[in-house]
């Protein structure tokens, strides 16, 4: 039968049920039991012969004879139930047997038994329908050719791929731990503005959008910091936000135009100090002190290992990005086999030759003291002011955390700002934030700042090689 015919036949099925004065969608479902808990205490509760509710979707019909079989699965699990026209009387089986379908949402009631091949199992007593599905539910929902699919429409790859609802069960899980754990060392989650004049505290390309209410152009975030410093100079010393941010950049295995962010600032920190806090929390999120990721061990054991930026390149391509001309930092990222324009910064050209040596880095790595001109918001390190007190945590080849010791000197924030701003044709520099600096003329504690990707986190701690396969609805192109 064909799909157009299905969702016909249903929606008779709907009418008839309306006909019969059977609400196809009531409002209050009552109480129930979890399945999964229903299972787990099955003996006991078959034992005692008690009546159970419960309640969820329909799955997987079997019809033989005065008997109806079908799958009943909620978020915590999935059981047999039972249609028995002995037991309902040949009215109510009818009903069941004639107008029920496999996706329907129903609530059942009745006893426990298991099967001669013991199958635990629900002889239904009584029930009612709570929703009626007019669209049929694939029978498979998986490989390749159905990939763009299970992105457009989640909720069916939810609904038929346990592995994917598990996954974002299991992302839900992650970021309450990451919450815990802040919470515990003292930090206060916060809500900064998505919203904002001036794109800031990324290099990185915003969106753009108008405010009709006040007649003026804003740019979605590309990232909470500026705002957060803020806070800082309120008093506040240590803060966290959990939110989403957004880059109109290009699109890969591991970049999505929105994603999740978790940024903290921690006053009277420093960036060696982030870096101990850092290995204290992958330590929490990875209480087994190891993961696997397509293919790879990766301990997390501490302490991880800390290279310097400028001797990673030296150790992977013999040039020394201190002395080096452009003319040979240009050479260098030629001859990596990437193409790059002549009038590009130096600094982003060391950024373009550290690019392609990310991909090889697989243990956990803290690649720091980058050179400043990549870092207009951070400090200078104290032992080679042409270096950022900065670091980027590298595991499986991906970024996962960019932190750094806050500038707060509100005459070197403006001065590295204004030389931002002579790189116009630069979509991805920091604009000079008046606000911000004079915010910093009235005090901000030292302190040390961390960002880092969730999706990207998620990723590495489900062994999920695409970003996209993390993110409940990414963006997609239009059919």
């Amino acid at each position: 039968m064909s799909l157009e015919n299905i969702k016909s036949d249903r929606i008779k099925k709907l009418q008839a049920l309306k006909d019969r004065e059977i609400d196809p969608y009531p409002a209050k479902t009552g109480n129930h039991l979890p399945i999964g808990k229903v299972l787990e205490d099955f003996e006991n509760i078959s034992k005692s012969e008690e009546s159970v509710d419960l309640a969820g979707r329909l799955k997987r019909e079997r019809k033989h004879g005065g008997s109806f079989f079908a799958d009943l699965e909620d978020e915590s699990g999935l059981i047999q139930i039972y249609f028995k026209k002995d037991e309902l009387g040949e009215d109510l089986y009818r009903e069941a047997s004639d107008l029920f379908d496999a996706g329907d949402f129903v609530k059942v009631s009745g006893k426990l038994f298991a099967t001669h091949k013991g199958e635990k199992t629900l002889l239904v007593k009584s029930f009612c329908l709570l929703a009626k599905a007019i669209n049929q539910l694939p029978d498979k929902w998986h490989g390749l050719k159905d990939v763009e699919e299970r992105f457009r429409r989640r909720y069916l790859d939810l609904a038929m791929n346990k592995e994917v609802f598990e996954r974002f069960k299991k992302r839900g899980e992650i970021i309450k731990k990451i919450r815990e754990f802040l919470e515990k060392e003292g930090f206060l989650e916060v809500e900064t503005p998505v919203l904002q004049p001036l794109p800031g505290g990324a290099l990185a390309k915003p969106f753009k959008t108008h405010l009709n209410a006040l007649d003026m152009d804003l740019y979605l975030r590309v990232s909470p910091e500026l705002y957060l410093k803020r806070l800082l100079v309120g008093g506040f010393e240590k803060v966290y936000e959990l939110g989403r941010c957004f880059r109109n950049e290009g699109m890969d295995k591991s970049h999505n135009p929105d994603f999740t962010m978790l940024e903290f600032y921690w006053a009277y920190a420093d960036y060696e100090q982030l870096m101990e806090l850092t290995e204290k929390m992958f330590v929490s999120l990875i209480p087994e002190k190891e993961i696997e990721f397509q293919g790879h061990k990766i301990s997390a054991k501490t302490p991880f290992k800390r290279i310097s930026m400028r001797d990673l390149i030296l150790e992977e391509y013999k040039i020394d990005i201190d002395l080096a001309s452009k003319e040979e930092l240009i050479d260098c990222l030629k001859s990596a086999g990437e193409k790059i324009g002549d009038d590009i910064p130096g600094c982003k050209i060391i950024d373009e030759i550290f690019k392609t040596i990310r991909p090889r880095i697989i243990e956990p790595t803290f690649v720091i003291n980058h050179p400043l001109e990549m870092s207009p918001l951070a400090k200078a390190n104290p032992k080679n002011p042409r270096e950022a007190a900065r670091f980027q945590l590298l595991i499986a080849g991906m970024e996962m955390v960019n932190a750094y010791c806050e500038l707060n000197d509100p005459q070197e924030q403006a001065k590295r700002m204004k030389q931002q701003e002579e790189h116009r044709g630069d979509e991805e520099r920091q604009r000079f934030d008046e606000d911000f600096v004079e915010a910093l003329e009235y005090g901000m504690p030292p302190a040390a700042g961390f960002g880092m990707g969730i999706d990207r986190l998620v990723m590495l701690l489900t062994d999920t090689p695409v970003i996209r396969e993390v993110i409940l609805f990414p963006t997609m192109r239009e059919k």
